[in-house]
C-alpha cells in the first residue's frame, strides 16, 4: 500500500473534494480519483461516501482514518528530524499573509532568503480570510491584532503601530489639521473589514483619549489600496507601519500626528506568527521565525 494514497485519503477527507486535493498536491483530479479507487480495492471496502456536494468518510474510512492518521504524522515527524540533521532547512514551506503584507513585506525579502536557504521552496497563499491553518497544511501564518487564541503556538513577530498619513498635495488643498478631532471635517479613507472602525482613536503622552468619527469618498477591503490613494490625494488614511514607512521616510506621505498613539482597532496590537501544535517544529520553520524577526525589527517610520 502506498503512502502517496493514504495521504489523498486523508487529504479528501480534510477538504472535501478530488478537485481541492488535486489543487492543493499538484495533481490531476482524476489520479486522485484513481488512488482512492485503488485504494478501496486493495482494502475491500469503501473508504468514501461520494455525492454532488462533497465527499465524507464512511462509517469504516472513519475508522481507518483515526489509525492511519497517527503513522502518518508518524512517518512525517522521522522525516523533517532526519532531514534536518543535516542542519539546513529544505522541503516546501506553507505561510498564509494578507494579501497587502505579502507583495509589500514578503516577497521582497524572498531573494534574501533563497540565497540563504537554496534547498528551500516556498508557497504563499495569499488571502485576506483567515485560512484553516489545519485544513489548507500552513506551516506558519502571519496575523495581525491580539494574541490569538485556539489550539496553535504564537509568537510575536512585531508590535503593530499605526500612522494618520496624507500626501503633502492633499494638506496642500485642505490644510494639516492641528489635533484629531479635526479629522471629523476632513476627508479619510475608511478601511472596511473586521475589526475595523470608522471610529478612529488617539492617545496623546498623557495617555488622554480621543475618539473621532471618521467619513470619507473612498471606502476599501485593501491594505496597499489605501496606501496608493493616500499618495493620490484621496484623504487621510490611517496605515499600519509596514504600509507606509518607506512613504513617510521618503516625505511622499506626511505623517501627521507623530506624537499620539492611534489606531482604528484596537491599541497595543501586534503581528504574530501561528503555527500547529505540534510535538517537532521543523527546522524551516525555526529558521523562516528567526529570518523575519531579523529582518523586520523596525519598520516604523
Amino acid at each position: 500500500m502506498e503512502l502517496s494514497s493514504l495521504r489523498i485519503f486523508v487529504n479528501s477527507v480534510k477538504l472535501g473534494s478530488f478537485a481541492a486535493v488535486a489543487r492543493q498536491m499538484g495533481l490531476d483530479p482524476s489520479t486522485v480519483s484513481r488512488s482512492i479507487t485503488n485504494l478501496e480495492s486493495e482494502l475491500g471496502f469503501r473508504v468514501l461516501q461520494r455525492t454532488t456536494r462533497k465527499l465524507s468518510p464512511t462509517e469504516a474510512g472513519s475508522v481507518y482514518l483515526d489509525r492511519i492518521q497517527g503513522l502518518i504524522d508518524g512517518f512525517d515527524l522521522a522525516g523533517e528530524e532526519a532531514r534536518d540533521l543535516v542542519n539546513q532547512p529544505q522541503g516546501s514551506l506553507r505561510i498564509a499573509a494578507c494579501t497587502s503584507f505579502g507583495p509589500r513585506v514578503l516577497a521582497p525579502l524572498l531573494p534574501k532568503l533563497m540565497e540563504l536557504y537554496p534547498d528551500l521552496t516556498i508557497e504563499l497563499l495569499l488571502s485576506d480570510q483567515q485560512v484553516d491553518i489545519i485544513k489548507e497544511e500552513i506551516d506558519l501564518a502571519i496575523r495581525f491584532g491580539k494574541r490569538p487564541t485556539g489550539n496553535f503556538i504564537s509568537t510575536r513577530l512585531k508590535p503593530r503601530r499605526f500612522h494618520t498619513c496624507a500626501s503633502p498635495n492633499f494638506i496642500q488643498k485642505h490644510g494639516r489639521p492641528s489635533q484629531p478631532k479635526d479629522l471629523a471635517n476632513l476627508d479619510c479613507i475608511v478601511f472596511r473589514i473586521p475589526g475595523h472602525s470608522a471610529v478612529w482613536k488617539f492617545r496623546d503622552k498623557n495617555q488622554q483619549l480621543t475618539e473621532v468619527p471618521i467619513t470619507g469618498k473612498l471606502t476599501t477591503l485593501h491594505g496597499t489600496t489605501m496606501t496608493a490613494a493616500a499618495l493620490a490625494g484621496v484623504g487621510i488614511a490611517m496605515l499600519p507601519d509596514w504600509l507606509c514607512a518607506q512613504e513617510v521616510k521618503n516625505k511622499s506621505l506626511i505623517d501627521i500626528f507623530p506624537g499620539f498613539v492611534c489606531t482604528g482597532t484596537e491599541f497595543d496590537t501586534s503581528a504574530w506568527l501561528m503555527y500547529p501544535s505540534r510535538q517537532y517544529l521543523p527546522l524551516k520553520v525555526k529558521k523562516f521565525i528567526d529570518f523575519l524577526k531579523h529582518e523586520l525589527g523596525d519598520l516604523n517610520p
